[in-house]
């Protein structure tokens, strides 16, 4: 891109700063510091506007720069991550939306401990919140580089390096002076931005194939260097038997994974009511599904109209398939309406990544606050406040999740936040669902469901392709490679599952029969929720 169409998407990326700072800054002087208002906004918002939020905290970087580019490479394999983050949301909706809301105050932990002994409960639900989140920062990160190194050429690592550290200290700003108050309406911002941009450029494949979605598929086969076999399942995960069960264990994880992500559970804690957190829910779907339709249509114009070859030459994981297939059809490269259209793409997107670390880095930094530091201070030590902790928090957190962005920068944005769910599904799931529906569930199976799940999703990654043994893996040059999943969901959800069912068994403190009663009622009724 030559200097002006630069200029012209720096100036966008700067107007979205500046809005979304503006908003920050005003919220923060109607705030009164509680922790309430912190974490869950005073709990004021209406089941659109927390349907819209929860959209734009889940429509990431991910959904609209990686999935697309993963269809772009591989077709109908790619399109597995559609599916499965949507179909995700009938398990929110069913089982936990309405109970969570009823049961908790501001975390996961709240639900599980509202049964249990709290210390021990909220150090191993707060963990798990905080490895999550770390985990789906990175990829945000990582788009957020690939966008800002195509707009600057592509060749600048410099220019990503910086942008990832950018990124870093506005989610830190945004958190620390807004809360949840501005952070939802970052992601309304956002979700309506996302949406619009989506509709436009789907709307323009359509048109430049008259309609004709057949014709769409046949020349993105055609333009892919794969002929028929982009159409077909089996080009990234058929290829042997190690790769069909990495499909399956990556289904398992992107399906089950969303009633595990901290981020998601603490928004269903902003309206005033149960029923508000279902029809929360219900709008949601509605955002989320036509969106996800909306990816399968770009990614597959990525491939027809780019073209899978020059994607791959932009960015080896297909991060930018979105941005190219925008100035494409804004007349190519070197175009004004390109340029514009490309900025505008590029924008929204940048918007995108700001609007969801927001939101994750809130919900970690609220779990290091509410449920780490509540549960590990010394009696008789120097009380801080919460949301004093939790503004300490998302800065050390932002520093983490910077530093891993940096080594990350060559992954796929889609794939890491599958490893992200994962990690969910295995640690999160288990004991949330045995807490709201099974009688005899303990402490003890509380804490070893958590810990039984989290360590090995995180070892299993560790000893996967992902970080050592391939040329494409974070570590190219080494190889401690001992599990040949690249997706540990297979192994470690149901050992999450079985680890809390092996503690409750194994347990010699009785299940406190009272309080389960007491929570059941509450979960089902919201009688005595806050």
């Amino acid at each position: 891109m030559n200097g002006n169409h630069q200029t012209l998407a720096l100036l966008l990326f700067s107007a979205f700063i500046a809005v979304t700072l503006a908003i920050t800054t005003w919220v923060s002087r109607n705030r009164h510091g509680s922790a309430e208002e912190f974490y869950a906004g005073g709990r004021l918002f209406s089941p659109m506007e927390n349907g819209f939020a929860i959209a734009g905290d889940y429509m990431s970087a991910a959904s609209f720069l990686g999935i697309s580019g993963l269809i772009a490479l591989f077709g109908y394999d790619g399109m597995l991550y559609s599916v499965g983050f949507l179909v995700a949301w009938l398990v929110v909706l069913l089982l936990v939306a309405e109970l969570v809301r009823n049961c908790g105050r501001f975390t996961l932990a709240d639900v599980v401990a509202a049964r249990m002994a709290e210390r021990p409960v909220r150090i191993a639900a707060g963990t798990s919140s905080v490895t999550v989140s770390v985990l789906y920062l990175v990829a945000q990160m990582v788009g957020a580089g690939s966008l800002v190194a195509l707009l600057l050429g592509g060749t600048s690592g410099a220019a990503r390096s910086w942008t990832v550290i950018g990124v870093g200290a506005l989610m830190v700003i945004y958190v620390s002076l807004g809360g949840m108050r501005a952070t939802t309406w970052i992601q309304i911002v956002k979700a309506v931005l996302l949406t619009a941009g989506a509709i436009v450029l789907t709307v323009l494949v359509l048109v430049r194939f008259h309609g004709d979605f057949n014709a769409l598929l046949d020349s993105a086969a055609e333009r892919s260097g794969h002929g028929s076999r982009f159409l077909a399942p089996g080009l990234r995960y058929g290829g042997t038997w190690t790769a069909r069960i990495d499909f399956i264990s990556l289904g398992l994880a992107l399906v089950l994974g969303t009633a595990g992500l901290p981020h998601i559970l603490s928004r269903f804690y902003t309206v005033p009511t149960a029923r508000a957190a279902r029809r929360s829910v219900v709008w949601s779907i509605g955002l989320i599904g036509s969106f996800y339709l909306m990816t399968i249509v770009l990614g597959f114009g990525a491939a027809a109209l780019v073209g899978s070859a020059d994607v791959r030459a932009s960015n080896a994981a297909g991060n930018t398939a979105i941005p190219l297939l925008a100035m494409e059809l804004g007349g190519g490269e070197g175009s004004t309406g390109g340029a514009i259209l490309f900025a505008v793409v590029a924008a929204v997107a940048f918007a995108t990544i700001l609007a969801v670390v927001a939101g994750i880095t809130l919900a970690s930094s609220a779990s290091v606050a509410h449920d780490l530091y509540a549960s590990l201070r010394r009696p008789g030590s120097r009380q801080y406040s919460e949301v004093a902790v939790a503004r300490v928090a998302a800065a050390a957190i932002g520093v983490a999740a910077i530093g891993l962005g940096l080594i990350a920068q060559d992954l796929n944005v889609a794939f890491l936040v599958g490893l992200a769910f994962a990690v969910a599904a295995s640690a999160n799931l288990p004991v949330l669902l045995y807490s709201l529906f099974w009688r005899n569930f303990t402490t003890r199976g509380a804490v070893w469901s958590v810990y039984g799940g989290l360590i090995p999703a995180v070892l299993l990654v560790l000893l996967s392709p992902v970080v050592s043994g391939s040329p494409a893996s974070l570590f190219p040059g080494v190889d401690f490679q001992l599990f040949p999943l690249e997706n540990p969901g297979l192994v470690s959800i149901p050992l999450g599952f079985l680890a809390g069912w092996v503690g409750t068994v194994t347990s010699a403190d009785p299940p406190d029969e009272a309080k389960h009663a007491e929570t059941e009622v509450r979960a089902l009724t919201g009688a005595g929720a806050v």
